[in-house]
């Protein structure tokens, strides 16, 4: 991952990403250690921040049928702690609720600590839907040890 100057490049952008981001996203999912699959199936409802041209966070909702999964939040090492994450999760969750989403699930191994700031609270994976649990990332992609997290 190429180093990132914070201190002399804009403050990042939050949008919807586009189609020619995907090379980008997967780039940073790929050094965050994220999964990239149903990646590009889902794009539509994925968000970006952009700083001075460069693609430095995303986050993601994979929709289902009245839920969605939070998913493939990573932020560029050089940005993080800079709020950009928390500017990523906060638009994601105001898209699905603009979308009429009942619910948002996640699953963590690293960071249950962080997203109960926004609503999110650890449940246990019989407590999870059935749209929930049809998704790769559910199945197979996050181990069973994973953290399972639900926000109304």
């Amino acid at each position: 991952m190429e180093a990132l100057d914070v201190t002399t490049t804009a403050r990042p952008r939050v949008r919807a990403a586009l189609p020619t981001d995907l090379p980008a996203i997967e780039g940073l999912l790929t050094a965050s250690g994220l999964p990239l699959d149903g990646v590009r199936d889902h794009l539509a409802t994925f968000v970006v921040a952009e700083a001075s041209g460069d693609l430095v966070g995303v986050a993601g909702a994979e929709c289902c049928v009245a839920h969605a999964l939070l998913r493939s939040v990573a932020v560029h090492p050089a940005w993080r702690a800079h709020g950009v994450g928390r500017a990523l999760v906060t638009r994601v969750i105001a898209d699905a609720e603009a979308r009429g989403i009942s619910a948002l699930y996640l699953l963590t191994t690293t960071a249950e600590r962080y997203f109960p700031g926004f609503g999110f609270r650890t449940i246990t994976r019989d407590d999870v839907p059935d749209d929930i649990r049809a998704t790769a990332e559910f199945r197979t992609l996050c181990p069973a040890s994973a953290t399972v997290m639900r926000r109304p």
